[in-house]
C-alpha cells in the first residue's frame, strides 16, 4: 500500500486535540507551502489563509462556534476566507503576478486576461462569490492530506458561525468572508473517534469506469 494511501486511511477528522502538543514551526510552514501550491480555477487563488495562534482571538471564535472544543484545543486554527467578489482589479494583479514569476511581458497576457474577465469577472457577485469560495475548499483539501503525510491532526469544519467569524477577524472590511475552517494539532489519547473504522462506499459503488 502506498505511502499516501496509508497516511489518508490513518487521518480522520479527529475530535478531541492535545492541547500540549504544538506544530512545530518547519511543519506548520510545509502546511502554509502546500496550501499556497493548491490549484485553483484559472489558478487566481481568491481567497486568504488565516493562520491563528492567538488565544483571546480563538476564545472568541470558539463562542462563533458554537463552543467546540477543538478551536481553543488544537496547536493552530486555520481559517480560509474567500473573496466576497472578484474584479478586475484582481485579474491585473494577477496578471502582473505571472508576468513577474515567468519574466514575460504583461501585453502577452491579454488573451488570458480577457477570458478571465469574459468568463469570471462578468459573472454576478453571488456567483462569484460561490465560485471563490469552491477555490478555497480545494485549498482545504490539499491541508488536510498534506498534514496527513505529516501525521499531523487535523478536523475540517462548517460548523461555525461565518458572520461572527467574519467579525472578530475583520473580513468583511476585506472583503473577505470566512468559507471554512481547520484545526490542526496532535489527536489526544482520550479521543475514541480514532479508533473506529473508516467509514466510505465501496469502490464498486463510488466510481464508475466509462
Amino acid at each position: 500500500m502506498s505511502t499516501i494511501i496509508e497516511s489518508l486511511n490513518w487521518r480522520y477528522a479527529t475530535k478531541k486535540f492535545d492541547p500540549s502538543a504544538k506544530v512545530s514551526a518547519e511543519d506548520l510552514n510545509t502546511l502554509k507551502e502546500a496550501i499556497r501550491l493548491s490549484a485553483s480555477s484559472y489558478g487566481m487563488q481568491p481567497y486568504e489563509v488565516f493562520v491563528i495562534e492567538d488565544p483571546e482571538i480563538r476564545r472568541q471564535l470558539k463562542e462563533a462556534s458554537w463552543g467546540q472544543p477543538q478551536i481553543t484545543d488544537a496547536s493552530h486554527l486555520i481559517v480560509f476566507a474567500s473573496k466576497t467578489d472578484v474584479t478586475a482589479k484582481d485579474t491585473e494583479a494577477y496578471m502582473n503576478n505571472i508576468s513577474k514569476t515567468r519574466n514575460i511581458p504583461v501585453e502577452s497576457l491579454s488573451g488570458f486576461s480577457n477570458m478571465i474577465n469574459n468568463s469570471v469577472i462578468s459573472l454576478p457577485q453571488e456567483v462569484k462569490s460561490t465560485w471563490a469560495a469552491k477555490q478555497a475548499y480545494i485549498a482545504l483539501g490539499n491541508l488536510l492530506a498534506s498534514a496527513a503525510q505529516l501525521q499531523i491532526d487535523a478536523c475540517p469544519m462548517e460548523g461555525f458561525d461565518a458572520e461572527g467569524y467574519n467579525k472578530i477577524l475583520g473580513l468583511k472590511e476585506k472583503g473577505l468572508n470566512a468559507a471554512v475552517i481547520a484545526t490542526i494539532g496532535y489527536r489526544s489519547s482520550e479521543d475514541e473517534m480514532q479508533h473506529l473504522p473508516k467509514v466510505r462506499k465501496p469502490s464498486e459503488e463510488l466510481f464508475t469506469s466509462i
